[in-house]
């Protein structure tokens, strides 16, 4: 392969990746606009670009684009400017090495799933420099918030990730999602369960928002915030949607374990990871948000343990039948 040809391909998958980040938030956004609708009792979008509003999102984007950009007078404003970036960015990353089949894949990387988990830990500092830059009370409460509950998620959702590794054999996605059987829907169910749990909290969506709860402290780290530095915050939030739906398909659900997997399973992973974040969806109107005590207890008494265990349980099988 020639230098030309290996900058070709680089390209393309960079590329490809970008266009993936830019429209699955976009999708995943205006489906929680429907499904929210629909369990309310609402029809949701209608009318932006015309069949169900499916350019709901776009034209709010192009609102976002048009409102003042505003920084307050006593904010750090370089720390205040490149939060929403630092919170943003990671996905890309994230979702470049999470494997949609064992071709389809922005970078092949041995130790994928470590990479994975390391950079969504990144995306906090995003939220931590926008509540300490913003000069409010209340966005520093909101960073506090956000940081306790990384710290109390982060160990089970590791914890239930290494279960599911060990079992491979392997810290590769693309290995792990390999060695995937249905008996892992039963052996490693309490892993994702754990799993997923996490990642709502790590996404500080309902009912982990204690962040950016509004009726405490007014919107949390992003109250100082407004046009298109707010966009770039909530298209990291459906970014982060994608990224742990396609991870949690990956993970347990087999990737592209499927009828015609070496010609379809790309679209297996995709439709399984839309699955998971039509739950994650669910769960947002279905649940009222936990108090700060709730959420601890939640994480220290019940996550880690059952995580530990599975982790325990896993190791045996794994000692006995190897």
């Amino acid at each position: 392969m020639t230098v030309a040809t290996s900058v070709l391909e680089v390209v393309l998958r960079a590329g490809a990746v970008l266009a993936a980040f830019l429209v699955l938030p976009l999708l995943v956004g205006q489906a929680e606009h429907k499904v929210m609708a629909h369990m309310q009792g609402r029809l949701g979008p209608m009318y932006a670009g015309g069949f169900h509003g499916w350019a709901q999102l776009v034209a709010d984007g192009v609102k976002f684009v048009q409102k003042e950009d505003v920084t307050p007078a006593r904010a750090d404003r370089w720390v205040f400017r490149l939060a929403p970036a630092v919170g943003l960015i990671p996905y890309l990353v994230a979702l470049a090495v999470v494997p949609l089949s064992p071709s389809v894949v922005g970078a092949q990387v041995d130790a994928s799933v470590l990479l994975v988990l390391a950079v969504i830990g990144v995306g906090i500092v995003g939220t931590l420099m926008a509540g300490w830059a913003s000069a409010n009370k209340y966005s520093l409460l909101g960073a506090m918030r956000a940081a306790a509950q990384l710290l109390s998620y982060e160990l089970p959702m590791v914890l239930a990730v290494a279960s599911v590794a060990l079992a491979a054999g392997t810290l590769s996605l693309t290995g792990i999602a390999a060695a995937w059987s249905p008996w892992w829907l039963v052996w490693q169910l309490p892993g994702a369960v754990v799993f997923l749990v996490c990642a709502l909290a790590e996404l500080q969506r309902p009912p982990f928002d204690m962040p950016v709860a509004d009726s405490e402290i007014v919107f949390g780290v992003f109250t100082e915030y407004t046009g298109l530095r707010f966009a770039f915050f909530l298209l990291a939030e459906y970014a982060g949607i994608v990224v742990l739906s396609l991870l949690f398909a990956v993970l347990f659900l087999g990737g592209w374990a499927g009828p015609l997997p070496d010609t379809l399973g790309w679209l297996w992973t995709l439709l399984k990871g839309f699955a998971v974040a039509v739950v994650v969806i669910w769960l947002r109107v279905s649940w009222p948000r936990l108090r700060e005590d709730q959420l601890q207890r939640l994480a220290w008494v019940w996550l880690v343990p059952v995580a530990l265990l599975q982790l325990a349980v896993t190791s045996v099988v794994v000692v006995v039948t190897r």
